[in-house]
């Protein structure tokens, strides 16, 4: 393309952030400028920003109608979250070639500013898969006349901000799950998977930490394995259109007959991802944790254990105290206490209740006439006898414990 006397056209972006790349979210303010550098003296009849952000899917099908006849289906849709126009130089009508109107740029760089809000209402973050995506960009046009338009586009990222220190993200996940093998006529022992982790959100960079124990009493050699999916979804014409990706996963030792291995806070780190989109009607990004064993010659033995990965990482505080400083500002001076390794017992009954208010509080009360008629005699001497009696003394062992029971079927001896 001859440019003429124009040597460059380009688009920068006010950024905010250190790494000097334009991110923004719903509601803020998109500013930059546009630089034009030419050799010489040129007319212009305008420059514009055309600024736009959507959603789109797209695939193919190949369908059969009939002997030796085929065709493609095509699936198509998309969401505009907004279109927004400027005119930086000049006027409206470029379509003809008229000297009127023109506006004289003299040799040198020249930079307009633009400016624009983004909507109030929520964006999807953007997102490049494999049948759609989710971008957003701002274009730069240069009309004069008996020359072709100067075009350049450049694309700015928006995340729609999940904050995962919010109650249902901070729950803990968990499952439990019984595999029991069977070859001809012979039925061996059940393979069991118990699997859990401390909550449903997590950021990139930030490890699952995988709680689980796996029992093998079966008589074939099993591996316990973990596994993060990210799950496309696109959605066209009524069809849905699903891609699974592996994205972090790791191996734990083989388990012979009859052996048990334990998990306790196996760390499995999440790579830079993309975070969940949810929000969109044509494109959703879900993620799982996949805690399975690996069984050879029959189907694994799985459980799912959904997971959201969003921008705003956990409270310093933990999860029970990042769901209360979500809802309102933390004071900064509780960075100083610390809770008690041990509980201390409560205060003796003697030092609460004396000998002489129990005796006096035995006495019948004239106030209490009315109530004690009231009662059945029986049951007003109970109340009056075990009001003010001391509480069981307290001990930090409980000497009644509850026996666990387990039903399940014990490893056959080896």
């Amino acid at each position: 393309m001859v440019l003429g006397k124009v040597k460059s056209l380009t688009i920068s972006f006010d950024c905010l952030n250190d790494s000097n790349v334009p991110v923004y979210s719903s509601g803020d303010t998109v500013s930059g400028r546009v630089s034009l550098e030419v050799t010489g003296e040129i007319r212009v009849k305008s420059l514009k920003i055309h600024a736009r952000g959507h959603a789109k899917v797209r695939w193919t099908e190949s369908r059969n109608a009939g002997s030796n006849t085929a065709y493609t289906q095509n699936y198509t849709e998309e969401v505009e979250y907004f279109n927004h126009k400027d005119i930086l130089i000049g006027h409206e009508r470029d379509d003809d070639n008229s000297e009127e109107d023109l506006h004289t740029i003299h040799s040198g760089r020249h930079e307009y500013a633009f400016s624009f809000e983004l909507p109030q209402t929520p964006l999807a973050t953007s997102f490049e898969g494999r049948h759609g995506s989710v971008r957003y960009w701002v274009k730069a046009e240069l009309h004069r006349p008996w020359f072709l338009p100067v075009k350049l586009k450049k694309e700015f990222t928006v995340f729609e901000h999940i904050d995962i220190n919010t109650p249902s993200l901070l729950s803990p996940q968990a499952g439990t799950k019984e595999k029991t093998l069977c070859c001809w006529f012979c039925t061996s022992g059940p393979i069991s998977l118990s699997a859990k982790i401390e909550r449903k959100g997590y950021t990139p960079g930030e490890s699952i930490q995988i709680f689980a124990e796996i029992e093998n009493c079966s008589s074939r050699m099993v591996v316990p394995k973990a596994t993060i999916y990210q799950t496309q979804a696109f959605y066209a014409k009524g069809k849905m259109k699903e891609v699974k990706q592996l994205v972090a996963n790791l191996r734990g030792e083989s388990l012979s007959s009859g052996k048990t291995e334990t998990w306790n806070g196996k760390q499995l780190k999440i790579p830079p991802v993309s975070p969940s989109i949810l929000d969109c009607s044509i494109i959703r990004v879900e993620y799982s944790l996949m805690v399975y064993v690996d069984i050879p010659g029959a189907m694994d033995l799985f459980l799912n254990l959904p997971l959201v990965i969003g921008t705003i990482p956990l409270h310093p505080f933990g999860s029970r105290t990042s769901s209360v400083s979500s809802q309102g500002s933390m004071n900064t001076n509780w960075l100083g206490l610390t809770l008690p390794e041990r509980p201390e017992a409560p205060p003796s009954y003697a030092e609460v209740v004396t000998e002489e208010q129990r005796q006096s509080s035995l006495a019948p009360l004239g106030a209490c006439d009315d109530f004690e008629r009231a009662l059945p005699g029986p049951l007003f001497a109970y109340i009056q006898e075990f009001r003010f009696l001391p509480p069981p003394l307290y001990s930090e062992i409980d000497p009644n414990p509850d026996q666990p029971t387990d039903d399940r079927p014990s490893c056959p001896s080896r």
